[in-house]
């Protein structure tokens, strides 16, 4: 990349993406007692995209039903429509996007879905100097709530920012509580977190150390919570609730997630871009939770905007 003033070091970036790929998938395969499947992937010269990836998938676990965890870097002739709706000026412009996504589906249904993205774009505008950005952050989806896993996950998010300015918190909590909307149905896709896009206001170093900082978070959020919650009993009634949300979460994923789109509108692998499908979910038409219930509870006390640190 061009710029060297302008940009992050591609390497630099990568080799900490990998490492964290690594960190993460070790310490939930120990959770699980379940290997990750490695499927390392390439594409060529002359495809659309070029570039490369390793997808680590854990299905079946006792823990996780189906765990992602994936990395790709790619490189293609001009920047799809989804990466360029906040930067006109760089519509059609070549790219470089590197970044590691996760999504965890547990088995069990106390236990919350949990998603995690951090990566880079970076882009050279005809004429001019390569210039990069940053977005990520993290989101709980829970099935049945629990006060203190809310507050704990929100308390790691906010500390991990707290270095970086103390608007940080506020400012990409209520930017998750936005972007993860599902707003054909004028609900929320979880208890939300934190998320940022199109960021390199505090420079590319100090954004990418962000970046690293909220990343390096993850597993003291989630892992928390994931153990407390994963050898709850339960019976047919929770699992069937659990299945109807996870609709939910297909319908955002789907619908309205920007890097769904880019993975798509950019030739990207599908069957990596596609690994945060859980692997069974249900729609039911119309259906309410009973009055009083834990699931109603879900609805009117945690999957609503509100501050939860």
């Amino acid at each position: 990349m061009r710029g060297a003033d302008a940009v992050v070091a591609s390497s630099d970036v990568r080799a900490w993406l990998l490492g964290l790929q690594q960190r993460i998938t070790t310490a939930c395969a120990e959770i699980d007692g379940s290997e990750f499947l490695s499927d390392a992937w390439r594409k060529p010269a002359g495809e659309r995209l070029q570039g490369d990836g390793l997808t680590m998938i854990l299905e079946d676990g006792s823990v996780f039903e189906r765990a992602g965890c994936g990395f790709s870097q790619v490189s293609g002739p001009q920047l799809p429509p989804s990466a360029t709706q906040h930067r006109p000026e760089l519509a059609g412009a070549p790219f470089d996007a590197m970044g590691v996504s996760l999504v965890f589906h547990p088995r069990n249904p106390y236990a919350p879905t949990v998603h995690m993205n951090v990566r880079m774009i970076a882009a050279t505008p005809a004429g001019g100097e390569a210039v990069c950005w940053f977005g990520g952050g993290m989101d709980l989806t829970p099935y049945y709530g629990f006060e203190e896993d809310a507050r704990h996950f929100h308390s790691v998010c906010r500390d991990a920012l707290a270095p970086f300015g103390e608007d940080k918190y506020p400012r990409f909590k209520r930017w998750c509580d936005e972007y993860f909307s599902l707003k054909h149905r004028g609900e929320q896709r979880g208890i939300g977190g934190v998320f940022f896009d199109d960021f390199s206001e505090l420079g590319p170093e100090r954004s990418f150390a962000m970046l690293r900082s909220v990343g390096d978070a993850f597993l003291q959020a989630y892992l928390p919570i994931l153990q407390r919650r994963k050898d709850m009993p339960y019976g047919e009634r929770e699992r069937s609730f659990q299945l109807f949300r996870r609709g939910r979460y297909v319908e955002f994923n789907l619908v309205w997630d920007r890097g769904t789109h880019f993975g798509l509108q950019s030739g990207g692998r599908t069957e990596s871009i596609l690994m945060s499908m859980p692997p069974l979910a249900s729609w039911a038409y119309r259906r309410q939770p009973e009055a009083g219930s834990p699931e109603a509870a879900l609805y009117t006390d945690f999957i609503v905007p509100r501050e939860w640190v």
